[in-house]
């Protein structure tokens, strides 16, 4: 394959990944990778293939770069050198790496040497794997911006990296405190105080860098930039302990055995799987067993997500269909039937001298008898004057009525028992009311003594013919009726 000479670089291939109208050379991002072919194709020699090619690659090319004082090898030393690799496979990598510019051959010497840009390549790559540890990423950044700086070669481009990498931290540490997780918090704390030494480094650098007179406008914004976040994660130091003070302040500690809540978690995330699963064992179930639920309120639900809400969701529920606007605009409403009121008014109007309930209130019906009974309650209602109607008119009679702590049997009218009592018209005496026989009620558990010295034996009455017929429904016979003219 030919190689483009040195200083120029193809990029006719490039128009194969650009749209229409679109060319390579007018592309600025595109130039300083142009300008660094040579570079990036040993790149592209060293990690081309598999994983374990690579590694042999670089293995071979670190060890022939590493003897300083004697550069050169001839191809028996690399045969000694390397004798743990097969010959023939050893062959085939020597043979890459030369071919692709990383080894040179003198042909004069008839050795080898590590070329320039195999040179680079090896010390890039040395510096990256010195810092591979954890948080050494911030480190391997700052490293290439010091070494830039001592040389004179800083550019903004170079500087985003470490702005980009700052403000990620930041980012991280940011969610760490929002989370309220413990773990997360210490995790993130332990990650600032792994970088506090390359923070402190940068701002070193910023600060020099700032300085330079000749900077120009878009690295020295950079810079400033660099600077505001490396003062912001200067003070995640202190947010991070006023939110491990705030967790320490609500922290569960397990009785008096000096446990709490943050080293169960600690115990439980160093175990492995193996050692949670045995922990779970005769623990955990399947099924879970809700010894706490009540078995009416388990079949109430289990009622409704079975039935019930298959119910609801077969259930119409669409606009009914549409009928013709109705033309009595006047909504019907439903006449009172006041039909027993007013004649038990009229029954109470013609009564002159006082009556017993047990003729007058059991009529037709029980519901009849209670309606009528209930009625009595609106006599000398106080408030009869703001009403009108059948319940005024109630409340108007001039009559009273008395009920006694005693039974009597009724029989009729869906009654069988009733308490005893009698109405009295205006004007008429309490005493004046005829005497009331009262039955035995002594086998339903009611008896006629009253305890004390007022006790009065209850007198019999002779009980008159005509009384109200149930089927009928008449009003009784009084024994006195106002005259009419």
């Amino acid at each position: 394959m030919s190689r483009p000479a040195p200083g120029t670089a193809a990029i006719q291939p490039f128009q194969d990944y650009l749209r229409d109208g679109i060319v390579a050379a007018d592309l600025p991002d595109l130039h300083p990778l142009l300008a660094a072919r040579e570079q990036l194709r040993a790149f592209s020699t060293l990690f081309h293939g598999g994983e374990e090619i690579v590694m042999v690659r670089l293995l071979v090319l670190r060890a022939i770069g590493e003897r300083g004082d004697a550069p050169d090898w001839s191809p028996q030393e690399l045969r000694e050198h390397f004798a743990w690799l097969d010959p023939v496979k050893f062959d085939t990598v020597i043979g890459r790496l030369r071919d692709n510019g990383l080894l040179a051959w003198d042909a004069h010497s008839q050795r080898y040497r590590i070329s320039p840009v195999g040179r680079q390549a090896l010390s890039a790559l040395g510096l990256l794997v010195q810092f591979n540890a954890e948080g050494d990423e911030l480190a391997y950044v700052t490293a290439q911006l010091a070494a830039g700086q001592a040389v004179g070669k800083v550019g903004a481009a170079d500087l985003q990296h470490l702005l980009s990498r700052l403000n990620e931290l930041r980012e991280d540490f940011d969610q760490a405190v929002l989370s309220g997780s413990e773990h997360r918090i210490r995790q993130a704390a332990d990650t600032l105080q792994s970088v506090w030494h390359w923070v402190e480094k940068g701002t070193e650098l910023i600060r020099a860098i700032a300085a330079d007179d000749d900077l120009d406008v878009a690295t020295h914004r950079v810079a400033q930039q660099i600077g505001r976040a490396q003062s912001a994660m200067l003070r995640q130091a202190s947010v991070f302990q006023r939110a491990l003070n705030q967790l320490d302040r609500h922290r569960v500690h397990l009785g008096a055995s000096g446990l709490s809540s943050s080293d169960v978690n600690r115990f439980l995330r160093a175990c492995d799987p193996t050692a949670l699963a045995d922990m779970a064992t005769d623990a955990l179930t399947i099924a879970p067993q809700p010894a706490f639920v009540l078995g009416p309120i388990a079949l109430d639900v289990a009622e409704y997500e079975l039935v019930e809400r298959e119910r609801e969701a077969a259930d119409e529920a669409g606009l009914p269909p549409p009928r013709d606007a109705p033309e009595d605009l006047q909504a019907p409403v439903a006449a009172d039937d006041y039909a027993h009121a007013a004649q038990w008014l009229d029954q109470l109007r013609t009564l002159d001298t006082a009556a017993p309930l047990g003729d007058w209130v059991p009529q037709d019906s029980f519901a009849v008898s209670a309606y009528r009974l209930s009625l009595l309650g609106l006599i000398g209602d106080a408030g009869a004057e703001n009403r009108s109607g059948v319940s005024a008119q109630l409340a108007q009679l001039p009559m009273q009525w008395r009920v006694d702590a005693a039974f009597e049997r009724i029989d009729r009218a869906g009654v069988a028992l009733m308490s005893r009592g009698r109405l009295l018209p205006a004007g008429v005496d309490d005493a004046a009311a005829p005497d009331i026989e009262m039955p035995d009620m002594t086998a339903h558990g009611v008896t006629d003594d009253v305890e004390g010295d007022d006790a009065v034996a209850p007198v019999a009455r002779r009980r008159r013919a005509a009384t109200p017929s149930a089927e009928t429904g008449t009003s009784p016979a009084p024994a006195r009726r106002k005259k009419t003219a």
